[in-house]
């Protein structure tokens, strides 16, 4: 798989799969778009990476009414780009009776509306080139009923058909468009999710080839980042441990 000198943007590169996926891709040459939510997040990838090539975004997902503005502010406009991983993927576990519209807006908007925009920003003319790919990541609440994450799964299930409309629709530009569907990945999310329990996490029992790494997920990325999986587009990837068996 070939990186050198491409250009790919990564939302959500301030930790986990993201963080992970940036490394990998600045050792095989790329040029980076790195977005980070805070300015911790921030400064931890201008740390982190020497390549003076490499350009840093920082915005919130939950205002995507901002995206362009920002995109055009920070990255400008006379750099075309070859990829998109969209990382973003904010949390919530309540049950009905503690949702209220205030906080299905605010996870939906994240995780979904804000994925949908940067997908429009990159792919007007003149900002991608031939052979664009675009990847989202998923999770397997967006194919699996659990109580308590209503407004998470719906998220994900959300930004899954999007892709495929988009695959469709998008196809004649030469831009495909994936998801990778993730079970567990032991990144800082699981760990915080694993301080609230009080037992095991029962998912691994069904995950039977345990839980994953952000390595894992990264090199699904990667192959469909690459012109490897030039026949693959509207798709969701599994990278579940084999738990949607």
């Amino acid at each position: 798989m070939k990186f050198e000198n491409k250009v790919i943007v990564i939302c959500g590169a301030g930790k986990g799969i993201g963080f992970n996926l940036a490394k990998s891709l600045d050792d095989l040459g790329c040029r980076l778009i790195l977005h980070a939510f805070s300015n911790e997040s921030m400064e931890k990838l201008k740390c982190s990476f020497s390549n003076k090539k490499h350009k840093y975004f920082k915005c919130d997902f939950s205002d995507p009414l901002n995206l362009e503005f920002e995109w055009n502010k920070q990255i400008g406009v006379d750099l075309k780009v070859d990829g998109f991983v969209n990382c973003v993927g904010t949390r919530l576990r309540r049950p009905l009776n503690l949702l209220n519209a205030s906080l299905i807006i605010q996870i939906m908007t994240t995780n979904f509306v804000s994925h949908l925009e940067m997908i429009r920003i990159l792919t007007k003319k003149g900002n991608y080139n031939s052979g664009f790919s675009a990847v989202g990541v998923s999770s397997i609440a967006a194919h699996i009923g659990s109580a308590g994450v209503a407004a998470y799964a719906a998220s994900k299930a959300a930004m899954e058909a999007a892709t495929r409309c988009l695959a469709k629709e998008l196809f004649k530009k030469k831009i495909r468009v994936n998801t990778v569907v993730c079970g567990q990945i032991n990144t800082e999310a699981y760990d915080s999710f694993m301080e609230t329990k009080t037992d095991a996490d029962n998912i691994l029992d069904r995950q039977f080839l345990g839980l994953g790494t952000s390595q894992d997920v990264s090199d699904i990325i990667l192959f469909l980042l690459s012109d490897k999986s030039r026949f693959i587009s509207g798709a969701s990837i599994p990278a579940d441990g084999g738990y949607l068996i």
